[in-house]
């Protein structure tokens, strides 16, 4: 019988599966095990997540499958820094939540979650302008010309 995983994936299942432990974790319901797998494969590849849990020891898969689908739910909510970004600005209930939602068959609704993410960016965009910027001169010597003097801003 195949897992839940190899099922959404549509490939066949044995007992040396590597997904069938990767998603012992999940004790919800087998639907989220189908949804969790189907957004880790979607956002990095089936071939490319069976290869990565292929290149771990057996009793490190299913904590490799949780990184994984934190960091797909991370990227997909903050592009740049992903679930570390997340957990550094103190914004990890929003991957928590994102997680949630991805378990209970909403993979595609994250945007409510980005949504919290860019108002919170955007206000310290506005603080971080309060700052002066840096700036700095420079001179251009060209041959049979004057000096010219411009003066940069750097940061902004």
């Amino acid at each position: 019988m195949s897992c839940n995983g190899c099922r959404v994936l549509r490939k066949g299942c044995s007992e040396e599966c590597m997904l069938r432990h990767c998603l012992v974790w999940i004790q919800d319901n087998p639907r989220a095990q189908g949804y969790a797998t189907l957004f880790v494969a979607k956002f990095f590849g089936r071939a490319n997540l069976m290869s990565f849990l292929s290149s771990v020891p057996t009793n490190h898969r299913s904590a490799l499958f949780q990184s994984l689908l934190y960091e797909a739910v991370g990227r997909t909510i903050n592009p740049v820094s992903g679930a570390v970004g997340l957990l550094s600005t103190g914004n990890w209930h929003l991957c928590q939540s994102a997680v949630d939602k991805v378990l209970r068959g909403g993979g595609a609704a994250l945007t409510e979650s980005s949504d919290h993410l860019k108002e919170a960016e955007s206000e310290e965009r506005i603080e971080s302008k309060k700052q002066p910027a840096s700036s700095t001169t420079t001179t251009h010597h060209w041959p049979s010309q004057t000096t010219e003097t411009k003066l940069l801003t750097l940061f902004l």
